[in-house]
C-alpha cells in the first residue's frame, strides 16, 4: 500500500496514497496503526483525501485503528472524506465514532 507518513507538532499525519481501500491494502493500513501506536505515538491523523472507495475491510481497519488508540490512550482522528467515503460512513453510523474533518489542517488544530 502507498502511504507517507509525516509529524507536525505531537501529530502523525498518515496519508493514504490510494485509490481504494478494500480487502486488497487494509491489512496493511491496520498493520501501520498497530505499529504507530505501538511504537508511543499519541496522536494520529489519518488523510483519507486521495481515497474514492473504501469498503467493509477498510472500515475494519481504521476501526482498529481507533481502538488501538484507545488502549495506548492515543487519538485518532480522520480528514478529507471523499463523498463515496464519507456515505460509507454514514451509512455504517462510524461518522458518530470518528472525528472527521474537511482538511489536515483543520484537524491538526483539534489535537
Amino acid at each position: 500500500m502507498n502511504m507517507l507518513s509525516e509529524k507536525k507538532k505531537d501529530v502523525t499525519i498518515l496519508y493514504v496514497r490510494e485509490e481504494r481501500l478494500d480487502a486488497h491494502n487494509s491489512g496493511d493500513l491496520k498493520t501501520e496503526l498497530a505499529s504507530l501506536f505501538e511504537g508511543k505515538e499519541k496522536s494520529i491523523l489519518v488523510d483519507l483525501k486521495d481515497v474514492r472507495f473504501i469498503d467493509s475491510s477498510g472500515l475494519g481497519a481504521l476501526v482498529s485503528g481507533f481502538k488501538n488508540a484507545i488502549s495506548h490512550q492515543g487519538n485518532l482522528k480522520l480528514s478529507g472524506l471523499q463523498p463515496q467515503v464519507k456515505s460509507m460512513f454514514e451509512l455504517t453510523r462510524l461518522h458518530r465514532v470518528f472525528e472527521i474533518f474537511t482538511s489536515s489542517e483543520e484537524a491538526l488544530e483539534t489535537f
